[in-house]
């Protein structure tokens, strides 16, 4: 009998929750090659085409609707047993991972306080970029994960808000001299450097980056040295030497992200959901009224 490999499995749900064959290797640390070698590997198991090649975009053909289905299931069926066979009681212990980029501070305060009350349960957390995040959350690596997108990420989105994305400057004169724009960021798998970097390119705004940090307060602190434009979440945006800007004649409005609180497909558990809930009630909270907490049911 034909075993069909998890991990293909695991390509394929990704492909289709991020609708792009780049964004999946993008998630899996792979190439676009390497990603596409393994759907092919998974059509010749499973002989016969599982994407619509005449259909624009990521399309599904009708068999691999099915395949999808199956695919979820035996995952969160795969994921459980290792689960529970490696840590025994799966409700005494959670691995969380959070944003590094985004909402680390308020989710560990509310962590905390969640915690605090229920002296019995032990809570691992991990503090990653939001892309590494999902991707380990699909693997199974996590129960829970505090992360923002610029997709639609579909495992376990039950709990997601808009998040405003703006520009951050020590004043509109920084950008506005002759030569490219001075662009401050953090490392290759930073959320921000990718949209603002991809902003600027769209629009054909040439820039230069004139400082690459380690964490995303050193990136304020370099904006608000006058170093160049720093682009991040408009609520992390607070430092007293900032302006803080939607956009400007050379600096385009960036997309908004989508932030959410996402499970790991198949989980279930009273402390699991109250600690979900919580989190996406207060990080929502948090942006000032701007934000609006969003309850939507999981596909899958």
């Amino acid at each position: 009998m034909t075993n069909v490999p998890t991990d293909l499995l695991r390509t394929l749900i990704a492909v289709v929750d991020l609708r792009s064959f780049t964004r999946a290797a993008q998630l899996h640390g792979v190439t676009q090659p390497a990603v596409s070698a393994q759907i092919k590997r998974l059509q010749t198991l499973l002989g016969g085409e599982l994407f619509d090649k005449s259909a624009p975009g990521v399309t599904l053909t009708a068999k691999g609707e099915t395949v999808v289905n199956y695919a979820r299931r035996l995952l969160a069926l795969n994921d459980q047993m290792l689960d529970v066979t490696a840590r025994g009681s799966a409700a005494a212990q959670l691995r969380v991972g959070l944003a590094t980029d985004y909402f680390e501070a308020t989710a560990l305060r509310t962590i905390a306080e969640f915690q605090a009350a229920r002296p019995g349960l032990v809570i691992h957390i991990c503090a990653e970029p939001s892309s590494a995040l999902l991707r380990d959350l699909r693997r199974g690596d996590y129960d829970l994960v505090v992360a923002a997108s610029d997709v639609e990420i579909e495992i376990g989105a039950e709990r997601t808000w808009q998040e405003p994305t703006a520009w951050g400057v020590a004043s509109a004169a920084v950008v506005e001299r002759k030569g490219p724009v001075p662009l401050v960021v953090v490392g290759e798998s930073s959320l921000s450097r990718r949209m603002s970097v991809e902003t600027l390119e769209r629009a054909g705004i040439d820039y230069e980056i004139t400082y690459v940090g380690a964490s995303f307060a050193g990136m304020v602190s370099a904006a608000a040295a006058g170093f160049g434009a720093a682009c991040w979440a408009k609520r992390l945006l607070q430092h007293p030497g900032l302006q803080v800007f939607d956009s400007l004649p050379r600096l385009p409005r960036v997309p908004d992200v989508r932030g959410g609180v996402h499970l790991r497909d198949g989980l279930e558990g009273s402390d699991l959901i109250e600690l979900a809930d919580t989190l996406a009630a207060v990080i929502a909270r948090e942006g000032d009224g701007v934000l609006e907490a969003v309850r939507r049911t999981a596909s899958g």
